[in-house]
């Protein structure tokens, strides 16, 4: 048996999340619906649940202007991108730290957690994240990027 390479099952997870974020979002465009509603909210009869006064600024960005889809949509592409990299961004440090991987999660961690459809990306996004943070912790470096650095053209 060997050890797991954590900065691998990271990445794994991070496709899936970051492509369950992108569907999501395509999803939560058509139909748009803030998660935290039940928090303060009113159950009407005809309609569900009503979200409060409070929760408006979210609500605006959320249902009326799908601004928050639209940012997790282009998230999770900017993550696949890094992810399953582009022959265009191999060559740069940005594709080698585990680091901005960590903090571009947590951002779609937070992004995908306000509306009701980015809910399992969310933690899934978030699940990724620790591993990451995992691999980080052990020191562990990727060997592949490594290889691609300074060349130029043909990584």
């Amino acid at each position: 048996m060997g050890n797991l390479v954590w900065h691998t099952y990271a990445r794994f997870v991070s496709i899936t999340a970051s492509v369950y974020a992108v569907w999501a979002g395509f999803w939560g465009l058509f139909y748009r619906k803030y998660f935290f509603d039940f928090v303060g909210g009113t159950l009407r009869d005809p309609g569900g649940m009503q979200a409060p006064n409070s929760a408006a600024p979210f609500v605006a960005i959320i249902i009326k202007v799908p601004l928050v889809q639209i940012i997790a949509m282009t998230l999770g592409f900017i993550m696949l991108a890094m992810e399953h990299p582009l022959p265009i961004i191999k060559e740069y440090a940005i594709h080698r730290s585990l680091v901005i991987r960590i903090v571009l999660l947590l951002f779609q961690v937070f992004v995908n957690i306000l509306y009701y459809q980015g809910t399992n990306a969310a933690i899934w996004s978030f699940i990724a994240a620790i591993c990451y943070w995992r691999a980080v912790a052990r020191g562990e470096l990727m060997e592949e990027a490594k290889e691609n650095r300074g060349k130029g053209g043909d990584a």
